[in-house]
């Protein structure tokens, strides 16, 4: 059985790895590469945040603070590395996530002193502090304007110089499949194990000889550490960060996604972000209520799915045989009734414009 499970692992991180490797050609325009980077660096930063959330059972509201100033410290380190050899952009990732590290081993400190609603609040405190920081050392943080960079950093070498979106998202897709392998590999070792039991019941895991808050401590640096790169991935890609990488829209944006996606599975926030990508960069070209269908798209899964949308998809995969024809209309009317919802949304809409 053992035996089993490691292949089909296996044979799932190989297809992991032949998406990334194959996307770019399925999708080849500039849009829809930046998009794909885009997808790259979020997943990134909600499977950190997952981390917390889904396998230690830490609901922070601050997770911004370390991707946000990962990004600061990358755009810094770029523009001193101007001029160089581009080779260097491979190591930036690693650079912020240790400046994400060096963040969590700081504020780690004193927001794992507590747990449960403690805990998220002074998550929150945290991340307004940091937001309002940004502001008042315009030196280091650039002000309003924030901090612009540029990812090229010299002539090419072997032709390649980063000057393309394509070769950007193919760096993203190497730090994406290396830290998802890393975090996946987290949760089987005994560290792994014993967050959960922090998660579930923290009296036991004392019990059995185990400090909850030295496990939540360990947890929140190396949480802070992947979120570092996937907020040094995030400068490269937009060659700038200003003060709104710190901000509390943006680490409640990265817990929406991981939630609608699903805390449960490891893979669910990976489809969260990538769902939430596309919601904010593809349908807001489409629609002015985007923000409304992803404010109702939340409301849905913690309502009627809390394992989101990756547990509603294993529901799915493990239950297709029973389906039956009453189930079926079920979901055809649900379906009709969602597009009327949208009609009714945009209709309204365009009336308040005066369209």
């Amino acid at each position: 059985m053992n035996m089993s499970m490691r292949v089909e692992r296996k044979w799932i991180w190989m297809a992991f790895a032949l998406i990334l490797l194959v996307a770019p050609w399925v999708f080849p325009q500039s849009a829809a590469l930046s998009i794909l980077s885009q997808c790259g660096s979020m997943t990134i930063l909600a499977l950190s945040f997952n981390m917390l959330l889904g396998q230690t059972g830490m609901l922070s509201f601050g997770h911004a603070v370390y991707s946000g100033l990962a990004a600061f410290v990358a755009a810094h380190v770029m523009n001193r590395l101007a001029g160089g050899s581009p080779a260097m952009l491979l190591l930036v990732p690693l650079v912020g996530g240790c400046a994400g590290m060096l963040c969590g081993v700081v504020f780690g400190f004193i927001t794992t002193r507590k747990s449960g609603t403690a805990l998220s609040m002074i998550s929150l405190a945290l991340v307004e502090l940091a937001a309002a920081a940004a502001l008042m050392f315009p030196g280091w943080f650039g002000g309003e304007s924030g901090i612009s960079t540029d990812r090229v950093l010299g002539a090419p070498v072997f032709g390649i110089d980063f000057a393309s979106q394509l070769q950007v998202y193919y760096l993203i897709a190497f730090w994406l499949f290396v830290c998802a392998a890393a975090m996946y590999g987290l949760t089987l070792t005994p560290l792994g194990r014993i967050a959960n039991a922090v998660r579930d019941n923290p009296e036991r895991a004392a019990f059995i000889g185990h400090d909850p808050r030295r496990v939540r401590y360990v947890m929140f640096i190396l949480s802070a550490f992947f979120a570092g790169v996937g907020g040094a991935l995030s400068a490269i890609n937009f060659e700038i960060v200003s003060a709104e990488n710190l901000s509390l829209l943006r680490s409640a944006q990265i817990l929406l996604f991981a939630y609608i996606g699903g805390i449960g599975y490891f893979f669910g926030p990976m489809v969260g972000a990538v769902v939430g990508v596309l919601f904010s960069a593809l349908l807001s070209t489409y629609t002015r209520g985007w923000q409304l269908y992803l404010g109702l798209l939340f409301v849905i899964v913690v309502l009627f799915a809390p394992g989101g949308i990756a547990g509603v998809w294993m529901a799915a995969v493990t239950t297709w045989r029973r389906l039956t024809a009453a189930f079926l209309l079920r979901v055809a009317g649900l379906l009709l009734l969602a597009g009327g919802a949208v009609l009714l949304i945009e209709t309204l809409y365009q009336r308040a414009a005066g369209i």
